[in-house]
């Protein structure tokens, strides 16, 4: 029998040590191989832009419950670390490095163009791919080597819906308002130049600083001007209170907006002031693709209603199946999961076809098409009315 004292080692403990020291190396492959795929989500939770946020990650969650019901990515289940930007640059900034350098994230999507450009050198200096999934700007397609979109940016929409105004709805003077941001300055310079471009006159073009209250001198100038047609580049809650003060003062001129108008919530607050409103959506509608009526009828079982903003929710959906496609592109490559390496992934791959959002591709330029659908509030909804 072989014996040892307290503080002794046996010869059979000496002979062990090799492959005890050696088990830590092994157990660790051996994680590596089962632990979750990570990667971040940062959206708004909380604050006036959480009213899109919170349906925005209700879609991530499911798209990855299901990636994973389906059994993952060889076996690995994918995992979404999503955090709260609060729609600010400054807390962008905050969350995005947690999630780089403590989560140790290879890749994360967010939203959002304030954000998105504050985010987009943290990115870039720490090699990590980032996917902007709604934000609009056209800057964002130049914003570094890890910065993609897999949303089409105002440039697209906004260039098709002054033509289909002209053209179809036979505007001719319009007056362009926006918020005095990222989003707002690039989405109404590009309507601008191409109702311009179509034929029309814009008759006003003003700005106006986020979550005013009072916008009635606002008002008094579109009455001024006389416009047919009023676009208002905004955020969601601003559109509902220019307008309500627009029908207000007796203005029922036609109003358009893009999907951050796309809001159900908003035609209740308006009631018949909603009527007629036009917004673009780069979604495709059920008619487009089959699988949207069983989201919308998810989304009803789940919450009793539809969601807010559902082009977004559509590509916030269908993000979590781009990650899990790079994922698994390159730990069929055998190469480290690394944000490098997921971008070489996104590079090789291009065209992705996806639940919601049907097949995307992205450019050289780091952007992606799609088409434009035109959806107007008829009778207390939205119905589609045209696409380009």
């Amino acid at each position: 029998m072989t014996r040892k004292s307290d503080f002794g080692i046996s010869r059979r403990g000496i002979l062990a040590a090799p492959l005890v020291l050696a088990m830590p190396n092994v157990v660790g492959r051996a994680f590596a191989q089962t632990e979750p795929l990570r990667f971040g989500v940062a959206d708004p939770l909380t604050g006036p832009s959480a009213i899109f946020g919170l349906d925005q990650m209700q879609a991530v969650r499911w798209a990855v419950e299901d990636i994973n019901a389906a059994g993952g990515i060889h076996g690995r289940k994918l995992e979404a670390i999503i955090v709260d930007h609060q729609a600010k640059p400054d807390v962008g900034i905050a969350v995005v490095t947690r999630l780089i350098q403590v989560d140790k994230v290879p890749a994360f999507i967010t939203a959002f163009s304030n954000v998105v450009k504050a985010v987009a050198p943290i990115a870039n200096r720490e090699k990590t791919l980032m996917l902007s999934v709604g934000a609009n700007s056209p800057d964002i397609k130049n914003l570094g080597e890890y910065v993609y979109t897999t949303f089409p940016l105002a440039d697209v929409d906004m260039k098709a819906l002054p033509a289909y105004l002209y053209k179809t709805q036979n505007k001719r003077r319009a007056a362009v308002l926006y918020v005095n941001h990222e989003t707002g300055i690039e989405g109404a310079k590009v309507f601008t130049e191409y109702f311009k471009k179509a034929g029309g006159e814009v008759v006003l073009n003003e700005s106006y600083e986020e979550q005013r209250s009072d916008f009635t001198g606002l008002v008094l100038k579109v009455r001024a001007a006389n416009p047919d047609v009023v676009h208002i580049h905004s955020v969601v809650s601003d559109f509902t209170a220019i307008v309500a003060q627009m029908r207000q003062l007796g203005l029922t001129v036609q109003v358009t907006s893009f999907q951050t108008a796309f809001n159900p919530k908003m035609i209740q607050e308006l009631g018949k002031g909603a009527e007629g409103i036009i917004v673009t959506a780069m979604a495709p509608s059920a008619e487009d693709n089959k699988n949207v009526p069983g989201y919308l009828e998810r989304w009803k079982k789940a919450h009793n209603r539809e969601p807010v903003g559902l082009p977004y929710t559509q590509y916030f959906h269908d993000a979590p199946y781009v990650m899990a496609a790079l994922f698994k592109r390159v730990l069929d490559q055998k190469l480290p999961v690394t944000g490098e390496n997921m971008r070489k992934a996104l590079l090789e791959i291009k065209s992705f076809d996806l639940p919601l959002t049907n097949t995307i591709t992205f450019n050289a330029d780091h952007t992606v098409d799609a088409p434009t659908y035109f959806w107007q509030v008829k009778d207390g909804r939205f119905q589609v009315i045209g696409k380009l």
